[in-house]
């Protein structure tokens, strides 16, 4: 069923084009006399482009996934498990607050030009990780590439929606998703895509940038909700950091940090509701079922996703005693089912034009696999581990980009890259608050089960040595109770991911089930 337009659209549309018409019935097409026909490049025209998204989405996919396996011997080069939340959560910190600016920024700014500088932004953050000595400096050049890469995740994902007819692009984003499958990588792979795109994308008619003063296009980009986002992360950070750890739950620090958090996000949520279109999260179409839906599957999906992609390597690397390339290999069928799910549940979706049944899909499996690693304990058998990934990994393929294929589906040309940014928006969140709250889950249980175990083992010595020096660090009659303590943190985090995922569960069947339309969107068509 189609929605009535809003004032404001029609507000917008007549300050953004010379000659306009509508019609404001329930059932009926808005129609913009004055937009431009949508083209689309050829197939031969389209190859190079989908090969230069998939290199820029390979960027975020890498600096997302690869982390993970990295964090252990991170921990060991610059001391301690204290600041593990922060590799992931500064990346999410500025990922978050940035995509649903980006959205405004590819709406109201060249496409092309903005995405390139988008991808040497988050080459910059790159490379800065890569020369880091500490972890401040590395902390720095995570929150850098998490800039550039919120730029990244939405033009990618907005150029595909502006370059490929409805009917293939699920089979197309499923394509892309499947690379998500350490940070020198990024540079020449970054340096491909900025190439192919200068010389192959052509900004097409229904992408043209929306006419306004400079004055009107920095007030689109909310840069106050932006920095209100960043500060609710960074309490919310701070406070679980605090929690437990470094101070008392019930310390004025650790309340402080949680009061101060909701008290931002509630500001937040007060600034965007009264900031009407110039919203980063306008409220307007957040009120469309088929965008508020599949967020909030994206904001659990990533949850579960995230804090699982972070833990399982450190329960390769310190509880059962692998390398780094050891754990990668491990984790290598959880990330190959994923591109193999991702891929054939995007072409599935172009060929039936239904995403929501794979959304629910790939909810089910994953829980039922995220509930079969919980079973992952101190010498847990090489079957298990990768027969529970390749079922996760399957389940996770099948529906992580669903949402925002649905959402894409059934917008406006106009309104793509805000929608296609708020569910992005709403991934990158998940991501920062759950990685965050399994760290600190992760470090309170370990050190609570230390206690019990082994009292005698100072904590704080625990938690400032490597996840992979813990066996060279501690005398040997030691390390099996500190090994247990690990696996107790670590089966904390396993059952985050179990209730995270069975969430989405509940979530999903109340995703929309409209088919997918065939033919391409006009500009100004409201869903």
């Amino acid at each position: 069923m189609r929605h009535p337009c809003s004032i404001h659209q029609v507000h917008a549309a007549l300050g953004s084009r010379s000659s306009f018409s509508y019609t404001c019935t329930r059932g009926t097409h808005l129609s913009n006399l004055g937009a431009p026909t949508a083209e689309y490049p050829t197939s031969k025209e389209l190859v190079p482009i989908l090969f230069a998204l998939i290199c820029a989405i390979l960027l975020v996919a890498l600096d997302q996934t690869i982390i993970g396996v990295a964090i252990p011997k991170i921990t060991d080069d610059f001391g301690g498990l204290d600041k593990v939340s922060w590799y992931g959560s500064a990346y999410f910190m500025t990922y978050g607050g940035f995509i649903p600016a980006s959205g405004k920024l590819f709406k109201y700014f060249p496409l092309k030009i903005s995405f390139i500088i988008s991808t040497f932004i988050f080459m910059v953050g790159s490379l800065i990780c890569a020369v880091a000595q500490n972890s401040t400096t590395f902390v720095v050049g995570r929150a850098i590439a998490g800039l550039g890469a919120a730029g990244v995740a939405t033009g990618s994902f907005v150029i595909v929606a502006f370059s490929a007819e409805p009917k293939v692009r699920p089979g197309l984003i499923g394509l892309m998703g499947a690379v998500y499958g350490l940070f020198y990588i990024n540079l020449p792979v970054g340096g491909l895509s900025i190439i192919l795109l200068l010389f192959f994308f052509k900004t097409p008619p229904q992408a043209t940038p929306i006419e306004a003063t400079w004055k009107e296009k920095l007030l689109q980009m909310d840069f106050v909700g932006v920095a209100l986002v960043m500060g609710g992360i960074i309490s919310f950070i701070l406070a679980v950091e605090y929690g437990g750890q470094k101070k008392p739950w019930n310390s004025g620090t650790a309340v402080g940090l949680l009061v101060g958090s909701v008290l931002i996000w509630a500001t937040f949520t007060i600034w965007e509701y009264f900031n009407d279109e110039r919203a980063m999260l306008q409220r307007r179409l957040l009120t469309y079922r088929f965008v508020w839906q599949p967020s909030g599957f994206q904001f659990f999906f990533a949850s579960a996703y995230f804090v699982l992609l972070y833990y399982l390597p450190i329960y390769f690397q310190s509880v059962d005693n692998r390398s780094a390339i050891g754990s990668g290999v491990l984790n290598l069928p959880m990330v190959l089912a994923m591109a193999v799910g991702s891929t054939i549940g995007g072409i599935a979706a172009s060929k039936t034009r239904h995403a929501a049944p794979f959304m629910v899909a790939g909810a089910v499996l994953a829980t039922i696999s995220a509930g079969l690693m919980y079973t992952f304990d101190i010498g847990t058998p090489l079957g298990k581990w990768i027969g529970y990934q390749i079922l996760f990994g399957a389940g996770c393929g099948l529906g992580f980009n669903m949402g925002i294929t649905i959402a894409q589906a059934n917008t406006s040309m106009e309104d793509m890259a805000s929608v296609t940014a708020i569910v992005l928006f709403f991934q990158s969140i998940g991501g920062a608050f759950s990685i965050s709250a399994a760290q600190s889950a992760f470090v309170n249980r370990m050190v609570s089960e230390l206690g019990r175990i082994a009292p005698g083992i100072d904590p704080q010595m625990v938690i400032a040595t490597g996840a992979t020096q813990i066996r060279h660090a501690f005398p040997a009659d030691q390390v099996p109770a500190i090994v247990q303590a690990y696996m107790a943190g670590i089966k904390v985090t396993l059952a985050l991911v179990v209730g995270l995922m069975g969430a989405d569960c509940l979530l999903a069947p109340f995703v929309p089930r409209k088919r997918l339309p065939a033919q391409g969107l006009q500009a100004g068509v409201v869903a």
